[in-house]
């Protein structure tokens, strides 16, 4: 009698009126014992639940619950474990961390449940029959599927793993099951370019509607890939080569399939110093946490906030970011300030924790911050993007806490919305405090 252990009870709710407490366990709800939250979601929506609850004390009680259509319970449970992931893909990104970071960031998962749930990424590798039969019968749908080739021979290669299920085969089956899924390539060089990318993406388009989006990303590399098989960079050569051949084949794709279905990673286009196509073609930008689309996004929202711009009382404020988008950030602080007379200065951080060819925002460490900023005259305070923070806890990926910054800098630190939005409306309440 295992169930789900309850971490919170919403004040006001039914379950706080029958006095469900945290600690205690939700066993089965209408006869049907839980597995995990997904199994409760799917469960509880009816109007009418039997609840089997196992209490700390060791009683067990049942409870008959009649409710309004959509009254939530109340009820909050831990997210599921991950399962662990046993590929050993090339271009795996845990291996290409350096020592002494915090446990959790060694972790891989590769769990179809968290595919549901938060859109992480899955290669369906170690996916059986009967958790397939599931995502059927539960409509575990959008999926998120790391494909990277549809050929097996390749695929086994670059996941690092044989004897594997056909990823053809899998995405066909939940295509007839009219499963939405939501696909990626990790472009390495040599690897699953050329006529492999070609049929890749052909066999995917081949599953469309269902197979809903493709995302192309450049592969990520480090400075710790010792004893790893050999990958390069997408240098601005091939990133240049690679959009003048994949750019007309999207747009033909998308007037052929009727929507946007090839999606292009920003990095491609900031690499070749390629102009970003309209937003528009970007759909309803199903793979911006892919980083694809996040660049068009920024520059729409920029003009926006541009235009509503109006003086504030002159502050100096120093702006962190990585090193890809700085020249988009850097265009837009350099209007903003004439806007508004403050004095924005952008710093490009360079990814000193991870080396190589890591050059986004979200990877940089306080630390790498502390470096950059070494000598300078920041001003009244440094605004830092939220993706470079831990959501919910505020530390770096270096465990640097925002104090430990501040303290660092000697200056207070602000932590902002990654948006031109988010960044405005931080310069404005620095101006009015000051």
């Amino acid at each position: 009698m295992q169930g789900l252990e309850i971490v919170e009870v919403v004040p006001g709710s039914i379950a706080e009126e029958l006095d469900i407490e945290p600690g205690d366990r939700l066993v089965a709800i209408n006869g049907h014992e839980l597995r995990d939250v997904i199994d409760y979601n799917y469960h509880a929506s009816d109007d009418f639940l039997l609840l089997v609850i196992a209490r700390q004390d060791g009683e067990t009680w049942e409870i008959e619950v009649e409710r309004e259509e959509g009254e939530p319970l109340g009820l909050v449970f831990a997210p599921p474990v991950p399962r662990q992931c046993g590929n050993k893909c090339v271009f795996c990104f845990v291996h290409q961390l350096p020592k002494g970071l915090r446990s959790p960031l060694y972790v891989k998962d590769e769990d179809h449940r968290l595919s549901f749930l938060y859109g992480n990424y899955v290669t369906l590798s170690n996916v059986t029959a009967e958790e397939l039969a599931r995502i059927k019968e539960q409509r575990l749908s959008p999926l998120y599927i790391s494909v990277h080739a549809t050929d097996p021979m390749l695929r086994e290669r670059m996941l690092g793993k044989k004897n594997i299920p056909t990823i053809m085969d899998q995405l066909r089956e939940l295509a007839d099951a009219r499963i939405t899924m939501h696909t990626q390539i990790v472009l390495c060089p040599g690897w699953n370019d050329g006529d492999a990318l070609e049929r890749t993406v052909s066999d995917l388009a081949g599953l469309h509607p269902w197979v809903a989006s493709l995302a192309v990303v450049p592969v990520g590399i480090t400075a710790y890939r010792k004893g790893l098989p050999r990958l390069d960079l997408v240098t601005s050569a091939y990133a240049a080569s690679f959009l003048n051949e994949w750019q007309p084949k999207a747009q033909e794709l998308s007037e052929r399939l009727g929507e946007p279905f090839l999606f292009l990673a920003d990095e491609f286009f900031i690499k070749s110093d390629t102009p970003f196509p309209p937003l528009e073609e970007y759909g309803d930008l199903p793979q911006i946490e892919n980083g694809v689309g996040m660049i068009p996004l920024f520059l729409t929202q920029a003009e926006d906030v541009l235009d509503e711009a109006v003086p504030a009382r002159p502050v100096k404020i120093t702006v962190i970011t990585g090193e890809s988008p700085y020249r988009y950030l850097s265009e837009f602080l350099f209007a903003l300030s004439r806007k508004t007379g403050a004095d924005l200065h952008p710093v490009a951080v360079k990814s000193l924790l991870f080396g190589g060819g890591v050059t986004v925002t979200g990877l940089i460490a306080g630390s790498d911050i502390v470096e950059a900023l070494k000598g300078k005259q920041v001003g009244e305070s440094v605004l830092v993007p939220d993706v470079m923070l831990k959501e919910g806890e505020g530390v770096f990926l270096d465990d640097m806490t925002l104090a430990d910054l501040e303290q660092a800098l000697g200056t207070p630190v602000v932590v902002v919305e990654s948006t031109p939005a988010g960044i405005y409306s931080a310069l404005l309440e620095l101006a009015e405090k000051k």
